[in-house]
């Protein structure tokens, strides 16, 4: 078993991974630069701030900056080890965008001195980590990388995948098991120490293509089961059945387990990284490419409805309720909700459209040049609707008086008002 790691690591990208690793490693003694192309959020961390809302972080980078042990910076210092944390999305093609993984391997060639440890976490294509060892080659040829030695190389590179749930990442990045992926075994063993210092999850060692095609596994899996919901839901629509009694009732076999349907799927996550599945292997990945599809016609389908219902109304008004990808977060990553509401108002340009959103102050960038839509607090923004569109399940949803909702069209596309 390696030893816990306590050199100097340098953190590539300070978004909902990169940061709190950062903080992690920092509030247990090691000294962390965190590194940004984006100077608000260098100047956020560096002031022991951070820019986007996570349970308990912002107590553990102030303590971090406080303690002198996290510090940021735009430029890529020298270090013992390198955690790439940068986001890995897909082309018009559904192919994987890695122009941020390569300018943060650039990034690190050039403070290379023999012995760091260079470890991606952001969720990849199979291959990806033994990419970087051949980038760091051609950019390094002075240094022997592993993927081009059996021997002890000048420079160690692994695959660690996140897993964590926004609203408890700072929860899980210490509990949850972890699999870390080595160009070769020696690789893997030295990407482990970094997460021993944190991690009391087990740490499973495996070679890196293995690793970045289980973290897909691990999305593909839920989004396929997600899909299945949604199209049930579509099914049970056009049957007009109750999709929400369908489920409660096939859900008490003792081996059925149906989730729930929704607008979409969001997220950095599982509305991606099946993507990654079938753009390494197309002509067999047919299922998770279906279940993809499913998924991200779901918004749409969702805003044909509402636009159909307001043809009851002379001068509708229409209240779509939540903008996040997910409940209770402050997190507007390919959200479906946003996709809804941006279908609804391009379909209906004159229509008097408000979002309620708790967790946001101002609409998000994708819905700011629509004249026709606005943000308000969901009881005034209730008071004034025809039609109520539910697309987040958020807590502050869920306490709302239903008799709020008496005498208006109600489309709860989460079933939290059943």
């Amino acid at each position: 078993m390696s030893t816990p790691f306590t050199g100097r690591v340098a953190i590539i990208g300070l978004g909902y991974i990169g940061l709190p690793t950062a903080a992690c490693l920092a509030v247990r003694g090691v000294d962390v630069i965190g590194v940004d192309v984006n100077e608000t959020t260098v100047k956020q961390v560096a002031n022991g701030e951070v820019p986007f809302a996570e349970p308990d972080l912002g107590a553990a980078v102030a303590g971090a900056v406080a303690a002198g042990r996290l510090t940021a910076s735009t430029e890529t210092p020298e270090a013992d080890a390198y955690v790439i944390a940068v986001p890995t999305p897909f082309d018009e093609e559904h192919q994987a965008d890695l122009r941020y993984v390569r300018a943060a391997t650039e990034q690190i060639a050039p403070r290379l001195r023999g012995g760091e440890i260079v470890i991606l976490e952001s969720t990849s294509p199979p291959g990806t980590t033994l990419q970087i060892s051949q980038w760091l080659a051609d950019l390094r040829p002075d240094l022997v990388l592993p993927h081009s030695s059996e021997g002890v190389p000048d420079v160690y590179v692994a695959h660690c995948p996140e897993r964590v749930l926004p609203g408890r990442i700072m929860i899980e990045m210490v509990t949850n098991d972890r699999v870390v992926g080595g160009v070769t075994p020696r690789c893997a063993m030295k990407a482990a120490e970094i997460y021993r210092v944190f991690s009391q999850g087990q740490l499973v060692l495996s070679d890196a293509a293995s690793a970045e095609m289980a973290k897909l596994v691990e999305n593909a899996y839920r989004d396929v089961n997600i899909g299945f919901a949604n199209e049930l839901s579509l099914v049970c629509e056009d049957l007009e059945l109750d999709v929400w009694e369908i489920i409660r009732l096939a859900n008490h076999h003792p081996r059925v387990q149906v989730l729930t349907p929704g607008p979409g799927v969001g997220g950095h996550c599982i509305a991606v990284d099946p993507w990654f599945i079938v753009g390494a292997d197309p002509g067999r990945a047919r299922l998770i490419r279906v279940a993809r599809e499913v998924n991200d016609a779901k918004p749409g389908h969702v805003a044909a409805q509402v636009v159909s219902k307001t043809a009851r109304f002379r001068d509708p008004t229409v209240v779509c309720l939540g903008l996040t990808y997910k409940a209770d977060v402050d997190d507007f990553r390919e959200s479906p909700a946003i996709e809804v509401v941006a279908a609804i108002a391009e379909a209906l340009p004159d229509l008097d459209l408000r979002v309620a959103e708790p967790h946001a102050n101002f609409l998000p960038a994708q819905l700011a040049d629509y004249p026709n839509v606005r943000l308000e607090p969901a009881r005034s923004a209730i008071a004034d609707a025809d039609i109520v569109v539910l697309l987040v399940e958020h807590d502050h949803f869920r306490s709302l008086s239903r008799a709020r909702l008496a005498g208006k069209v109600v489309y709860d596309t989460v079933g939290l008002w059943r």
